[in-house]
């Protein structure tokens, strides 16, 4: 297993080097970004001041309103150097389009090259990639440049098309799969249907990609569970962004996705952008090393998770993130308890008859948080409505309303014209 050598240094060390990086990007935003320029001049910060990872508390912090607002002010090279255009998904608002020169993109594939190589693939390997390659989508590329560099075979089949993945999978016998992991159900519901022995392919296991997997003390999930319960496969959880175009993997211990502290400084804050302690939950706060076009200083992410600091028995030393709990601008407060959807996915993934569904959140007459799960359920599992509110008290102590639908109905509501990722949360609150 290949680990870059900054990876096992010691935890001083790592600080060391990153700090020296930090005095590199410092003065490059300074020069090239019209956005931190002008953010150094109105605060009054000297960058000269700025020599540790921990006087980064003296630099306000970048937010996706930010980026949203003033996406050329972020741009740091002539649009001639510039080579490819991404696009987040814009799940927390409008997407902002990432200018790409060609180092980002050999920063982007040596990112997946590690971290693939710390979920064990080498280029021993073929990997079927089950996500999207157009549409502008940074993930489908990335995993593709980084499996390419790491010397894997590539078999791109895109998402969906369970027919087209198993004909795929018996024709060039992939050892492994790349894939959103609620898909990987519909791929055994299908096999179980058609007869086909899942179990007797060359699958050994699955990087996952937009989903947890794990609980927040790395057990197995509901949907986690779901997939290895019947499919005798090694699921590796990975956790990336657009913006931090970096990415989180797990190791062989599965526990918590590995900081490859040579791509990124990575913070962990409070409401009031204070760092938090190890054992409290912190909004995930990236600064970026190695970007050319677009270097991000101090940017929320948005994304809520525990870190771990003490050594990996894969002989990393450096942090590792836990799963996301749940996205700052998602939180929930329904009946006096406190929500992030992923909780009330792990619930829906529990109740075999329901096969897919929306969470649609609205403010009721009373001004606090109303919440509706629309659920496509089968017919042929069916369970009542009491029954699933039931469920929902035992584990959350809070039942949310329910509305009935045809799975294809959902669907549809789903996968609208042009959208890359499932819809599974609407936001209608004021």
């Amino acid at each position: 297993m290949f680990i870059p050598d900054i990876e096992k240094q010691s935890v001083k060390d790592i600080k060391r080097y990153q700090e020296k990086e930090l005095q590199k990007l410092l003065p490059y935003l300074k020069t090239h970004s019209a956005f931190y320029g002008a953010l150094f001049r109105e605060n009054n910060i000297s960058i000269e001041d700025i020599t540790t990872l921990e006087d980064l508390t003296k630099i306000p912090p970048t937010t996706k309103h930010d980026l949203q607002t003033r996406t050329n002010d972020f741009l740091c090279v002539d649009k001639r150097q510039i080579i490819d255009y991404v696009t987040t998904s814009g799940t927390l608002g409008e997407p902002v389009t990432f200018a790409i020169t060609d180092n980002d993109l050999e920063r982007l594939a040596y990112n997946e090259y590690i971290s693939f190589a710390c979920a064990g693939v080498t280029n021993e390997d073929t990997f079927q990639l089950m996500v999207t390659m157009d549409k502008r989508f940074m993930a489908g590329l990335a995993y593709y440049l980084g499996l390419r560099k790491l010397g894997a075979g590539i078999i791109r089949t895109g998402p969906g098309l369970q027919e087209l993945q198993f004909e795929s999978i018996h024709q060039h016998q992939p050892t492994g799969l790349v894939s959103v992991p609620s898909f990987l159900p519909k791929l055994i519901s299908y096999a179980e249907a058609q007869g086909i022995n899942y179990n007797n392919t060359s699958i050994k296991k699955a990087v996952c990609i937009g989903e947890p997997i794990r609980n927040n003390d790395f057990t197995l999930n509901t949907l986690g569970k779901k997939i290895t319960d019947k499919w005798n496969i090694k699921l590796y959880s990975t956790y990336a962004s657009t913006e931090m175009g970096t990415a989180f993997t797990e190791c062989d211990a599965g526990k918590g996705g590995h900081h490859h502290p040579e791509m990124i400084i990575v913070e962990f804050l409070d409401e009031n952008n204070q760092p938090v302690g190890e054992d409290e939950p912190g909004e995930v706060t990236i600064t970026t090393l190695g970007v050319e076009a677009m270097p991000l200083l101090r940017f929320k992410t948005g994304d809520i998770c525990y870190h771990h600091t003490e050594p990996c028995t894969c002989g990393r030393n450096t942090l590792r993130l836990g799963p996301v709990i749940g996205r700052k601008k998602q939180m929930l407060k329904f009946k006096g308890t406190t929500l992030f959807p992923p909780a009330i996915y792990d619930v829906l993934n529990e109740i075999d008859c329901i096969e897919n569904y929306i969470i649609e959140v609205s403010t009721n007459s009373l001004g606090t948080d109303q919440i509706l799960i629309k659920a496509g359920c089968n017919q042929d599992k069916p369970l009542s409505e009491k029954s699933i509110k039931d469920h929902f008290r035992a584990r959350l102590r809070v039942a949310p309303e329910i509305s009935f639908y045809d799975i294809s109905e959902i669907r549809k509501q789903q996968f609208p014209s042009g959208n890359r990722k499932p819809i599974t949360f609407i936001d209608k609150r004021k």
